[in-house]
């Protein structure tokens, strides 16, 4: 009998093609990379590979296409002991496919083909109504469906789960429902992007934070990157400061913040210890190349802390 997961994660699951290139091609312009790199990821797949990797017990609810990439993403999850049994095969669609290049600083530009991923459905979340009856956590993210992100929040907050939402790509348009989520964990660009104010760089993350309240948010976290983070609890606003590093890949940073963040919570940690944890799993995930193999162990973790 598998074990009740304390985190589920509804979200996409995609194979990474990635390239290596001296810097990101600009319009019409060729760019000479390096090999061909084929590596499990997607936002979803990411975060519950990361979650497992600290050490939780986690679900995924997700798609795949019924080809060579939906079995081996299949066996990746399967392999990081993630419970797999609500991964649907889809026939007649592909797996999710992100195009990734990777520049010399380290930072990424994606493109991202769902796939299956668009087929994830709110009846895939009913589905899997056992696994949220006994989870502490669900990671919600936005590369599925919108209806499906609403319908995991809805589900959740009737099962007394908590739910982060991840909330990238952020939408045009967000229905009012979305904030609904318990914490919103937004990068800068996409804090904007969701409190339609434009910012002038990390320093007016906490305007945005409570730009992001104003629409409803109860909790806030933003990411900023080689900046480090900033929380909103409902009460106050803290600014907890980025980890020296040098970074060799930023792609998966953002996952494992949010993994580590949902695994802290799920754990009972107060949203402060939470962030800086989170803080230190996204720094640790810049220090190896690919998105799932970079994914740090709560180890890997603790040491950067105590190295910095």
């Amino acid at each position: 009998m598998q074990e009740s997961p304390a985190i589920v994660v509804v979200g996409s699951i995609n194979m990474d093609l990635v390239v290596r290139v001296p810097h990101a091609p600009r319009a019409g312009e060729t760019v000479i990379g390096r090999d061909l790199a084929t590596i499990p990821g997607g936002k979803g797949a990411n975060q519950a590979v990361a979650a497992a990797r600290l050490g939780s017990s986690v679900a995924i609810v997700g798609r795949v296409g019924d080809d060579d990439f939906g079995d081996r993403m299949r066996t990746t999850l399967a392999g990081a002991h993630v419970d797999t049994r609500h991964v649907t095969v889809t026939e007649g669609a592909a797996t999710g496919v992100a195009l990734i290049s990777v520049d010399v600083r380290g930072e990424n530009a994606i493109a991202v083909s769902g796939g299956a991923n668009r087929r994830l459905s709110p009846a895939d979340v009913d589905a899997a109504a056992e696994i949220f009856s006994s989870a502490r956590v669900c990671l919600l993210q936005l590369e599925i469906p919108l209806e499906t992100v609403l319908h995991a929040i809805r589900v959740c907050r009737s099962a007394g789960v908590e739910t982060i939402l991840d909330a990238a790509p952020a939408p045009d348009d967000p229905p009012a429902e979305l904030f609904a989520a318990d914490i919103l964990s937004p990068n800068l660009a996409e804090a904007e992007a969701l409190a339609r104010e434009p910012a002038a760089g990390h320093r007016e993350a906490k305007a945005l934070a409570a730009a992001l309240a104003a629409r409803g948010a109860r909790q806030v976290v933003i990411k900023l990157g080689e900046h480090g983070a900033l929380y909103y609890d409902g009460e106050r606003f803290e600014h907890v400061p980025e980890l020296r590093i040098m970074p060799v890949d930023t792609t998966a940073a953002g996952d494992a913040f949010t993994a580590a963040l949902a695994v802290a919570r799920a754990r009972g940690d107060s949203l402060s210890e939470a962030v800086r944890l989170a803080n230190a799993a996204g720094a640790a995930a810049c220090l190896k190349f690919g998105a799932q193999p970079s994914l740090p162990t709560m180890r890997e973790v603790v040491r950067l802390i105590q190295a910095d």
